[in-house]
């Protein structure tokens, strides 16, 4: 995910100097003036910059539990208000005094519909009238909100406020603890209130809403001011008393003066604050690393494992990876080996056909080619990036995305911290790429953000140099269609959750660079289990 959502649809606008400013409240909310021709849902950089900090905007915390599924949804708030009453404002103050990573801001902008030629006509002349409910695209807009809750890929429209249509790339987004969804008509549809958990409405004086929305209109879009009136009086003001102000009764929080009012986003925040905690009180620590511990013991190894012959080549390999004296050059150059063989036997799990090919003396071949639409790598960083050569080499143009998993070392939580994934991946065979599993906790947050991201699980290949079985039976048992891949498994994970015998910290012996302090020579392993 990867998003920075309408970072620039700040409501407090910049413009002219003048009369204009005297009917504005004398509230200094140090944000950046709000510039906008079109919805913004980038993708990148997945920031959120306001007036004290930036606030990281892709990825989030664990949300799953040893089976693999959604532990939690993410929080929703949805704010709602008059067009220019602050709402984009408010939900910036709420996401800086939160001081949370992973949160989403979704604008009811972006889901414009695209207007008919005749529409567009209506439109030049401000005759169309953007502040009805039919303006809006609920269907599509409830199902994104609905996936983006659950922890799910989506993809957010681009409207174009100058064309009035959609551009042709849509921004994804993707991961969040905490979703706040802002917009004229947020309470307009039955199914969309059912997924907002905190409702909030933001309650303007009408002459401030009007100011603000002819200084934008005028210095950002264009516009004449007889223009902006006009629409005003025939289609702002009438919706505004129609459809939006009586759905200030379904607010359970109503914020008087916008984005001025700190004790009202104080008192939001303490409780988005609570709600916070009630997930958190079940941490990954304390349960998810005890149930895949514990879970399959003395169980045979699943039928979706498959493991290189322990060939006397394969066996010297990793005596020397293993031998701790062993130098870094040797250990690269035996590794590459490894990873070599193993991308090789990991190919020959995907689906292939039968393929007649003529050859040079004019007779017929019957061979076999890949069955499928494309093959495409995901490496977990920084090790599982080591064995992109490997499959460069042997897959001609395959695609590359990286996930970057890094552990929160106050909560003991696998966090998704980086995601960059090829375009319609949905589509592809995955081989998904890291050179230690311990206890799976990190492939199983990759395998699961890939899910996330509509690939099938069946096209899910997991490698990896090393498994301890703990690894193998929790990726398993969570996702059962995965093919699991390894040159070697190892039986024991010792307290710290570092396979024994192991292989060390493979990242910092190929790198180059400094084991964590908690690591010693006799007790290494894979960091990012």
């Amino acid at each position: 995910m990867e998003n920075e959502e309408k970072t620039s649809s700040v409501s407090t606008s910049g413009g002219g100097e003048g009369s204009l400013d005297r009917l504005l409240p004398s509230v200094s909310t140090g944000l950046s003036p709000r510039k906008r021709t079109t919805s913004q849902c980038k993708s990148e950089p997945p920031l959120l910059r306001t007036s004290k900090r930036t606030i990281y905007t892709a990825g989030r915390p664990p949300w799953y539990n040893e089976h693999g599924t959604q532990s939690k949804d993410a929080f929703v708030i949805g704010l709602c208000g008059g067009s220019a009453s602050g709402k984009t404002t408010v939900a910036r103050k709420i996401i800086e005094a939160l001081d949370v990573p992973w949160v989403v801001l979704l604008s009811m902008d972006s889901f414009y519909k695209v207007l008919s030629p005749e529409q567009q006509i209506k439109a030049a002349s401000n005759d169309y009238n953007f502040d009805h409910p039919d303006a809006f695209d609920f269907d599509l807009l409830t199902h994104t909100l609905r996936k983006l809750k659950q922890g799910k890929s989506v993809k957010i429209p681009v409207y174009d406020f100058t064309t009035h249509g959609r551009q042709k790339d849509w921004k994804t987004v993707y991961g969040a603890s905490v979703i706040i969804f802002e917009g004229i008509m947020s309470f307009a549809d039955k199914e969309l209130l059912k997924l907002l958990d905190m409702k909030l409405f933001v309650d303007t004086d009408s002459d401030i809403r009007l100011v603000r929305r002819l200084r934008r209109d005028i210095s950002e879009r264009g516009r004449e001011i007889e223009g902006v009136i006009k629409q005003y009086n025939k289609f702002v003001k009438p919706a505004f008393e129609q459809y939006i102000e009586p759905t200030m009764r379904l607010a359970d929080i109503v914020v008087p003066r916008g984005g001025g009012n700190m004790v009202a986003i104080d008192l939001i925040v303490q409780h988005v604050h609570s709600q916070l905690e009630e997930v958190r009180e079940v941490t990954y620590t304390h349960t998810l690393m005890a149930a895949l511990a514990s879970a399959h013991q003395a169980q045979p190894l699943p039928e979706t494992l498959s493991v290189l012959e322990s060939t006397p080549q394969v066996r010297g390999m990793h005596t020397i990876i293993r031998n701790k004296e062993t130098s870094r050059d040797e250990f690269i150059f035996y590794s590459k080996r490894l990873m070599r063989l193993l991308i090789e036997r990991a190919l020959s799990f995907l689906p292939s056909q039968v393929h007649v090919v003529q050859t040079p003396q004019g007779e017929d071949y019957e061979g076999r080619t890949f069955h499928g639409k494309r093959i495409t790598g995901v490496s977990i960083l920084r090790a599982g990036e080591t064995m992109e050569p490997a499959l460069r080499a042997v897959c001609k143009d395959v695609r590359i995305g990286k996930i970057l998993i890094q552990t929160n070392q106050d909560t003991g939580e696998p966090e998704l911290h980086y995601l960059r994934l090829p375009k319609d991946i949905s589509e592809d065979h995955v081989i998904l790429m890291d050179c230690t599993v311990s206890t799976g906790a990190a492939a199983m947050m990759a395998v699961r953000v890939l899910l996330d991201h509509d690939v099938q699980e069946d096209k899910i290949l997991l490698v990896s140099l090393l498994m301890a079985e703990m690894g193998i039976h929790s990726v398993a048992y969570a996702f059962p269609q995965v093919k699991i891949i390894t040159t070697a498994v190892d039986k024991k994970v010792n307290d710290l959750f570092h396979i024994i015998p192991g292989i060390g910290n493979f990242g910092d012996r190929y790198f180059g660079t400094d084991p964590p302090p908690d690591w010693s020579d006799e007790d290494i392993d894979e960091p990012s289990y």
